[in-house]
């Protein structure tokens, strides 16, 4: 392959893109569903779409990271400052770290807790992880503090994608968008 790629995969950019909705939605449905004063139907019905969701997200992590690992992006090399290239490569560490620890943690926290995950009982799955309200409180914790830097680097990501899209326009956006259509 040669170096003169300009877009990212139809697979990785139909990955990047359902996740990245997948995300969007759960971060104000994380916010929403610890609220006083829900409605509990309502309250419970965010906790179970939160937590199943979670799953899913969990699973597409890895096939993003196998999908990656396979298939290495091949593009033009992006000509930005060294600092710029600095935070790319930083906020692109800290969300994938984030989106296998946030899953993990929500994870161990709802089962440590002994709480259900409906998706996961219904295919009859068990628990990986023993009943511990120490491990609950400290799965807990770490899924808090995740949710408002993952927050934080969702939306430096996005500010940084529309500022290439918008502002410059050096084609740094266009290689992840359209989710679909042919490689450029």
């Amino acid at each position: 392959m040669t170096n003169s790629i300009l877009r990212y995969r139809v697979p990785a950019r139909l990955i990047h893109w359902t996740m990245a909705l997948l995300v969007l939605g759960m971060i104000p449905v994380g916010f929403l569903m610890v609220r006083e004063g829900l409605d509990r139907s309502f309250q419970n019905f965010l906790f179970i779409s939160h937590k199943n969701i979670g799953v899913l997200l969990l699973v597409l992590i890895f096939v993003r990271l196998i999908y990656r690992w396979r298939n290495p992006p091949v593009l033009n090399p992006a000509p930005l400052p060294k600092a710029q290239e600095f935070a790319a490569h930083a906020t692109h560490f800290g969300l994938y770290a984030l989106l296998l620890i946030m899953p993990l943690a929500g994870y161990v926290r709802v089962r440590a807790g002994g709480f259900p995950i409906e998706a996961l009982d219904a295919m009859g799955i068990p628990a990986l992880v023993p009943r511990s309200e120490a491990l609950a409180e400290f799965a807990k914790a770490v899924h808090f503090y995740g949710s408002y830097a993952i927050a934080i680097l969702v939306a430096m990501h996005i500010g940084a994608a529309a500022y290439h899209g918008v502002v410059r326009k050096d084609g740094i956006f266009s290689r992840m968008w359209p989710p679909v259509g042919p490689k450029a």
